[in-house]
């Protein structure tokens, strides 16, 4: 029985799921440790998509500069109220963007808002270097789009690893922080300087 406490304790600190939440995935998963968590994230993702539909006004803006004061960021990010806002979890997840977006350069929150500027001319060298290598037109258009998408994704804030934890992106994260606030939460813009 006392086995079966500490496992519900340690799930609880590591996922900040609820208590039956907790107990249920231990239920369901035979006591495994490793399938319960599995269960409660596949949860959590669904929980997250379920909140990504609610409107977000609150929030707050948060800055990181690096110790050698060359290096800073400023980022929106938002929640649905004001009491989320001030929770620790809410805070740590804007400073821990922060300091990604300082460290690891995104030049957007989204794939899909990566400039077309920027997404041209990152084919047009794509395009060259595939040329180069003398493959058949159709081997290299799919090298060249291969190029591409992990261009975008490594440009992108939300597809990059997370520079604390390679393991996960920002966007998985992102997901996390939803569920452990209950509440949809949006990064919604940032700025980076560099001396």
């Amino acid at each position: 029985m006392a086995t079966q406490i500490e496992k519900i304790k340690q799930l609880r600190e590591e996922t900040a799921a609820g208590m039956m939440d907790v107990k249920r995935a231990l239920e369901e998963s035979g006591g495994d440790l490793d399938g319960a968590r599995k269960i409660l994230k596949e949860r959590g993702q669904a929980i997250a998509a379920k909140k990504s539909r609610r409107e977000t006004h609150e929030g707050r803006i948060e800055a990181y500069v690096h110790f050698n004061g060359k290096v800073g960021a400023l980022v929106e990010v938002n929640c649905e109220t004001d009491f989320v806002a001030r929770t620790p979890e809410f805070r740590e997840f804007c400073r821990d963007i922060a300091l990604h977006i300082a460290s690891m350069k995104p030049l957007c929150v989204a794939p899909e808002d990566v400039p077309e500027e920027a997404l041209a001319e990152e084919r047009e060298i794509a395009e060259k270097q595939a040329a180069e290598m003398g493959k058949p037109e159709h081997i290299t258009r799919q090298i060249v789009e291969g190029r591409l998408k992990m261009w975008v994704s490594e440009q992108a804030l939300l597809t990059q690893p997370f520079v604390k934890d390679p393991n996960k992106t920002v966007g998985e994260l992102l997901q996390e922080t939803v569920s452990k606030v209950g509440e949809n939460v949006v990064i919604r813009r940032f700025v980076r300087y560099e001396l």
